[in-house]
């Protein structure tokens, strides 16, 4: 029972700790004179990603002294993350509009964005794909194709800074929906203050996160499931927490555009250098739950990405991505 009681007060914790990150992001990015896009792929990706970041870190370098059960927790967890943000995550963003929108209402996230991440993702996820089936003792092929993930993900970074000055004139320029909250207790709003609120957000969402995947792992011993099961299954549904509480803080205030760039700019981040590591580090071995993980992402984010070549991406549309999850579950259950 104290499992889940802890687990209840960590999820309490990382709800306003998103209150707190996505309060301070705004008004950084209004400060900067930035883009929303580069806000909510960039800023807000990158920050809100450390927790399932850790996660893979951890268990490789420091994990237990069992290499192969470290191995395939590091593997889970690299996989696992950007197989919930193309399906589950986003999903969730209907759940949280329909009222207001109806399922046949429309999202409107800037589009070049939107699908350039898409197009990032899908291309990174086809090499790390491909590294499945290479040889562990081709290291230098392995590493060439891990270089070429970190490359790609540089030059989104740069793709993405180069755009935003055109968006901003185009009326996407990030603005604060609010005060900044340190205001309450009589600091100023300067990028000192912003960075202190900042860094005690993301402080208290890695915590949370933290919290909330010990009494995962507890809880989920229960259940006799497999360390790789449940690093792919179970660990991104804590560490994917920050991501969805402030796409969803975001979506309800119809910041489209910040609210779908912090999940499709973490699957970029988590798409090319997670799986580099993975690559690199471990044996990256095409075995049936990791390809299956593989492959309903990847389809996830292509139907995202030829729902906005229409020119329309409707409420229901993102059902379908949540759908795509419960295929998964169905597949590596049965």
């Amino acid at each position: 029972m104290t499992v889940f009681v802890t687990m209840a007060l960590m999820l309490v914790l990382i709800l306003v700790a998103a209150e707190v990150f996505t309060n301070a992001l705004e008004h950084l990015g209004e400060k900067l004179k930035i883009s929303e896009g580069v806000t909510g792929s960039l800023f807000a990706a990158v920050g809100t990603a450390l927790p399932e970041t850790m996660v893979p870190l951890l268990a490789i370098f420091a994990g237990t002294e069992n290499q192969h059960l470290n191995e395939e927790i590091g593997v889970g967890a690299i996989l696992g993350a950007p197989l919930m943000l193309a399906t589950l995550s986003v999903s969730l963003l209907a759940f949280f509009t329909f009222r207001k929108r109806g399922w046949g209402g429309h999202f409107t996230p800037e589009r070049t964005g939107f699908q350039r991440d898409l197009d990032f993702f899908l291309f990174a996820f086809v090499l790390a794909a491909v590294a499945m089936y290479v040889p562990y003792d081709l290291p230098y092929v392995r590493g060439a194709i891990g270089f070429a993930l970190v490359l790609t993900y540089f030059v989104y970074i740069l793709m993405t800074l180069r755009a935003s000055e055109k968006l901003v004139q185009d009326g996407h320029a990030t603005e604060a929906h609010s005060p900044m909250m340190l205001n309450r207790i009589g600091l100023p709003t300067n990028i000192i203050t912003i960075m202190l609120q900042l860094g005690i957000g993301l402080g208290l969402l890695v915590a949370g996160a933290k919290g909330f995947i010990h009494g995962v792992e507890e809880a989920s011993g229960i259940l006799g499931i497999s360390a790789l099961m449940l690093s792919l299954m179970i660990v991104p549904i804590a560490t994917e927490l920050p991501e969805k509480f402030n796409s969803i803080l975001w979506i309800r205030r119809h910041k489209d555009t910040m609210a779908f760039g912090n999940i499709t700019g973490a699957m970029v981040f988590q798409g090319t250098l997670l799986p580099a590591i993975g690559i690199m580090l471990t044996p990256w071995a095409p075995r049936p739950e990791v390809l299956a993980g593989i492959v309903i992402a990847f389809c996830g984010a292509l139907w995202l990405r030829m729902m906005s070549a229409r020119g329309q991406l409707r409420v229901w549309h993102v059902l379908v991505n949540g759908g795509l999850y419960v295929t998964y579950l169905a597949l590596v259950l049965s």
